[in-house]
């Protein structure tokens, strides 16, 4: 009997046990379900006719997202962003999926995935979005503080017209999503002082975004950068992202910061942010050693080869500076084979 109950307790322990894991286990959510593949074939049908027409309102609109495997998902979108929304033939989108039909497959009740469609109907557009996604390869890389990214080979249909659109383009993870997975808490403070940011973080952040020529992103005013709180250390995080004005995507639309004083996208324009050279000189160093990684990243298969040496050629500028010196420059001229 001794030997019995001792076995019924050790059982009893396990299923404990095995129910603490289970529930300690994250689930998949619905961005990485659609992402699970190399490069994703996904259908989107909608009335993009209206959305188009009421994308400078936070309206959504009923669509149908079908995978390769012809998984079909009910859901909804509305246009997002700022100067894309306003500017673009195709602007960017938020999806917008049911907690109740989520979790009716076992999946996070992360609802929400980002769609960055190209702004031109046209091979130069979708160009555009595969040099982005490379941006945030590049910096995904580096840290898991990052914004995760898929490439998806698009097929849009408008339910208005009839009209077929093929395309590159890209599914980013949720404010909320990267949030979870860091196990932070988003923050949401104009003005963050600089003492109140993770060091080491923001340093690299400051070089990485230098190195691709982006002045389109600030900390004070929390543009095009996420600021998630670290349980451990209460430190900042700074996140990078939105990389479409940069010098290595070098979008037609694209231009430089009225702060930066420059005139070109491709010359380049370093914003400190109150940090102090030793680190900067420290995230310099990490980005040299991730410097055949980078390039190996650029040798992508989506883009022409002129397109491949011209984006390698412009990180590689960064790179001969940054071997010549130990004080970086403020400012970086952009050489004539650019």
């Amino acid at each position: 009997m001794a030997n019995f109950i001792r076995s019924c307790m050790v059982l009893f322990m396990l299923l404990i046990v095995q129910a603490h894991v289970k529930a300690q286990t994250p689930k998949t959510s619905i961005f990485q379900s659609l992402t699970a593949d190399e490069m994703p074939k996904i259908t989107m049908e909608m009335d993009f006719t209206t959305v188009k027409a009421n994308k400078k309102t936070n309206t959504y609109f009923p669509a149908t997202l079908t995978t390769s495997n012809g998984k079909k998902w009910d859901l909804e979108v509305k246009s997002r962003g700022k100067y894309r929304r306003k500017t673009c033939e195709f602007p960017p989108l938020k999806l917008k999926f049911k907690k109740k039909m989520l979790k009716s497959e076992g999946l996070d009740t992360l609802n929400e995935v980002k769609l960055i469609l190209p702004c031109f109907d046209s091979d130069m557009g979708s160009d555009l979005v595969v040099k982005e996604y490379l941006i945030y390869k590049m910096f995904e890389s580096l840290t898991q503080a990052c914004v995760k990214v898929k490439l998806i080979k698009l097929t849009l249909i408008d339910t208005h017209t009839g009209k077929k659109y093929e395309a590159m383009a890209m599914l980013a993870e949720d404010e909320e999503e990267t949030n979870a997975r860091l196990k932070g808490q988003v923050v949401e403070q104009y003005g963050l002082p600089v003492d109140s940011l993770q060091m080491n973080q923001l340093a690299l952040v400051v070089m990485f975004e230098y190195m691709i020529g982006n002045t389109d992103w600030d900390i004070s005013m929390i543009r095009n950068v996420r600021t998630i709180r670290a349980t451990e250390s209460g430190k900042i995080v700074i996140i990078p992202y939105d990389f479409d004005f940069s010098g290595f995507v070098s979008a037609p639309y694209a231009s430089p910061s009225s702060d930066s004083g420059l005139k070109s996208v491709r010359d380049r324009f370093m914003y400190t942010n109150g940090v102090e050279q030793e680190h900067l000189r420290k995230a310099t160093k990490r980005l040299l050693s991730a410097r055949k990684d980078f390039i190996a990243i650029c040798r992508c298969k989506h883009l022409s080869r002129n397109d491949q040496d011209n984006i390698i050629n412009y990180i590689e500028s960064f790179f001969v500076k940054a071997e010549s010196t130990q004080d970086m420059p403020t400012t970086m001229r952009a050489t004539p084979t650019d």
